[in-house]
This record gives C-alpha cells, structure tokens and sequence, in this order.
C-alpha cells in the first residue's frame, strides 16, 4: 500500500502501516544520532526533561552536511539505526511512535515498538541529496554543541520512507528474504 500520512504520527495511523507499504510523510520530524540519544539517556536518568516532546513523535537518524547556499539543510541521508537501539526501548515506552533510519533492530526494540504501538521507517541510503530536497525547513533545538548530531526540527514535505517493521512485529528485512528464497 502507498499512504500519504502527517508527522507527528497518531496511534491509529501507526497501527494501519504494515511492513513493506511506501508512505510520504508530511509535517515535524526530528533529527538525531548517537549522541544526541546518549545525552537523552543521561538527561532521563538525572531526571530531567527532554528537549523534544516524545508522544506520537518520529525521530529520524540522521546527521546532515553543511546546508548550500538557499538551501536549509545538506546532504541529509539515514544513518544505521542499530546504533540507537540500547536508547530506543526506553523512548519508544515514552511515546515515540517512529524511527527513519537504515539497517535491523534488535528483538529488544522489535519488542518495544509492538509494546507501544510505533513503526520503523527505511530511508534509502545513499539518496543524502535527493532526500534532502523533501526537507522544507531544519533549526537546531538542542545540543548545538554536537554540530552534525545536534537535534533538529525538521519540517518534511512527502519525505519517502519503507514501513521495515510495522506496530505487529512484522519485519520486511525477514519477509522479503523468505519469499526471495522462494522464487
């Protein structure tokens, strides 16, 4: 299926999305990798807010090149989400509802996300520059001083991603190499 759905993402719109469907999503994202997830950790076990709100939002794992000129923001293609995976049960069981990035998760994740109804989106590596283009505006909201993997507020217009791992546990990396092997 193809949808064409809005960030932050409802619970129902979440549970709708199987693994393998397109979506162009359209609205608020937000941007962080490896650092900025270690930062949250720290910030949550001293008890202290965050700097983005969590519930129904969608972080996209992702570290930018310097913007070109009348351009918002660079090259901006998923890194591997794996990386993010000891941090994201934790933010999931916070109202995270999606992750764009690239690669497998770990059964703790695959777990979470089913706990909480969340989805994990495929962006196609690679394609840094063309996705860039479906990203309208991009500031940075928190820790500037990681630079590339300083949070951001991204606003997207129809940004293209692959529902990987659906709200049932269902896992494209797994299927599409099952019916593969079938052929």
């Amino acid at each position: 299926m193809e949808y064409y759905m809005q960030s932050p993402i409802s619970e129902e719109d979440a549970g709708r999305l199987r693994a393998g469907d397109y979506v162009y999503l359209t609205g608020v994202v937000y941007s962080a990798r490896d650092a900025a997830h270690k930062r949250m950790k720290e910030a949550l076990d001293q008890g202290k807010d965050l700097p983005i709100e969590l519930k129904n939002n969608v972080i996209y794992y992702m570290g930018p090149s310097p913007a070109r000129e009348g351009r918002p923001i660079g090259s901006a293609g998923p890194t591997t989400a794996s990386r993010m995976d000891k941090y994201t049960p934790q933010l999931l069981d916070l109202g995270l509802k999606g992750m764009i990035g690239k690669g497998k998760r770990t059964q703790e994740v695959k777990e979470a996300m089913i706990r909480n109804g969340a989805v994990y989106f495929a962006a196609v590596g690679g394609a840094g520059a063309l996705l860039s283009k479906c990203i309208v505006n991009s500031q940075v909201i928190a820790y500037e001083d990681l630079g590339t993997e300083a949070i951001r507020r991204l606003e997207i217009k129809d940004f293209p991603v692959i529902v990987v791992m659906d709200s049932q546990g269902n896992n494209l990396y797994e299927t599409a190499v099952s019916e593969y092997a079938q052929q």
